[in-house]
């Protein structure tokens, strides 16, 4: 019987796959990368429950999603991430008031970060515990935004997750000096910030030194370097972005700028491409 070469090729990259290169197929990291990013338009619907009711101390279990405006509850066909936005045009289907832009970008940007995360760690046990991160980091950054909090309601979870699924890849891959070295930066990265709060304890709220904990966590797993680099990070991008609203007016100089998502974005930036980051800077410095 006659079989396209394509085909014979395919066959012949799986039957590679399935061997001891599996570990670093590029198959297998397409497939995660995909799946991914379409739970993470998934989570992102979610991530938006979260966002509005846990400020207000609302369950995120019930009731079913409703219109911020008029309460009326969203049927299914007006719950697809990202699609149900765009056909409404924005609108409330049943009062027509508009429906902020916030909720399809938190689900893009959720979709988008998850396909990002599930490439770097396509062939890695940790993949569910640095999803989770992100999810929480994309809340707590626009919570924070939004009401200078940093919900404990958030915090604590995933925090306790953190360390059970880091256990749990630990326990499968047998990294158990990686997990030491995680828990040792979660507990280097709350105490710099809780001596830091205690220093100077107007410059930042002791929600910021609860998500430190997490933050070290998760670098931890990643190495030294990754923990150093990532809270820098956020230091700088705190700086930066401060520093430019002040001169163009926005925000005053005694005027509080929420912390927590600089320190987000200088974690994942190192979660994502630490790796290189790192690399480059050994290599610069040789």
């Amino acid at each position: 019987m006659w079989v396209p070469a394509r085909v014979i090729g395919g066959a012949r990259g799986i039957a590679q796959c399935a061997g001891s290169a599996a570990l670093r197929c590029p198959v297998v990291t397409a497939f995660v990368t995909v799946v991914a990013g379409v739970y993470g338009l998934i989570i992102g619907s979610f991530l938006n429950v979260v966002i509005w009711r846990v400020p207000r101390k609302e369950s995120i279990v019930k009731p079913r999603s409703h219109c911020p405006s008029c309460d009326a509850q969203l049927a299914t066909r007006d719950n697809i991430p990202l699609v149900s936005w765009l056909i409404l045009r924005g609108r409330c289907r049943h009062c027509g008031n508009p429906i902020s832009v916030r909720y399809p970008l938190v689900e893009l940007l959720t979709g988008v970060l998850f396909a990002a995360v599930g490439a770097r760690f396509s062939h890695s046990w940790a993949l569910p515990a640095f999803l989770v991160l992100t999810g929480a980091l994309i809340a707590i950054s626009v919570i924070d935004l939004e009401h200078f909090i940093i919900p404990n309601r958030i915090v604590y979870p995933v925090g306790f997750a953190g360390v059970f699924l880091l256990a749990a890849a630990a326990l499968i891959d047998n990294e158990w000096s990686t997990f030491g070295r995680s828990l040792l930066g979660a507990l280097a990265a709350f105490t710099f910030f809780f001596v830091l709060h205690l220093v100077a304890p107007g410059g930042m709220g002791f929600g910021d030194v609860r998500l430190s904990f997490v933050l070290g966590l998760f670098l931890g797993w990643l190495g030294w370097p990754e923990v150093l680099g990532g809270l820098f990070a956020g230091f700088l991008y705190g700086a930066v972005i401060g520093l430019v609203l002040i001169a163009v007016g926005s925000r005053g100089r005694r005027q509080h700028i929420p912390f927590g998502p600089f320190l987000a974005a200088g974690t994942m930036t190192f979660v994502l491409v630490g790796n290189h980051l790192v690399n480059w800077w050994r290599g610069f410095g040789t």
